[in-house]
């Protein structure tokens, strides 16, 4: 009855293990859908976020217009001056910024030299650092495994070595708590302290 039971468990746990990981995937993309369709109400499901869809592009063609600009920078100035606001936007356009656009921040991957043989993923964020006392270091961020969240360390230039890896795939290998395999021809490490550009 025993061994029954625990056949029986393990099969139980095999198919957790399958079902789990779609499972959940599935779930959390009809929720973002549903949000996301929810922010404009039509009553007729998967038009809101057709509509939402369509309008961002539109904003985005109007955006890259020459006549459009000076009225966004006037929209910019007033969002970045005004009270409380000024913070939280700035706060969404910089981190916005490094992962979108053509000043991404996330693109140069590296490995930080923390001693006895202890090297820490993380992204160059700065190379310069333009305050005294901070001469030859540089910054950068460690993300967390299984968050969104991360640090950002001040780091000598000396200590860090370069890695020649799409900063996409370094990123879901950082915050699957390295479960997600690196390529092999992307694992060789390079020693470039001086550009990490």
């Amino acid at each position: 009855m025993k061994k029954q039971a625990r056949i029986l468990f393990q099969f139980f746990m095999n198919g957790l293990l399958l079902l789990a990981p779609a499972t959940i995937t599935i779930y959390v993309a009809l929720s973002i859908f549903r949000w996301l369709d929810g922010l404009i109400q039509t009553g007729i499901p998967g038009l809101g976020l057709m509509i939402l869809v369509i309008g961002i592009t539109v904003f985005g063609y109007l955006g890259s217009m020459f006549l459009f600009r000076p009225i966004w920078v006037k929209v910019e100035e007033m969002l970045g001056k005004a009270p409380l606001v000024s913070l939280i936007y700035n706060s969404i356009k910089d981190l916005a910024s490094a992962f979108m656009g053509d000043k991404k921040k996330f693109n140069q991957a590296v490995i930080v030299d923390l001693g006895n043989g202890c090297w820490k993923p993380g992204f160059v964020t700065q190379s310069d650092i333009p305050v005294e006392g901070l001469t030859g270091m540089i910054s950068v961020y460690f993300p967390h495994s299984y968050n969104f969240s991360g640090n950002v360390f001040f780091v000598s230039a000396a200590q860090v070595k370069s890695l020649d890896v799409p900063s996409t795939d370094y990123m879901k290998f950082i915050v699957s708590g390295g479960i997600v395999p690196l390529e092999k021809d992307d694992e060789t490490t390079q020693d470039n302290p001086n550009n990490h550009e």
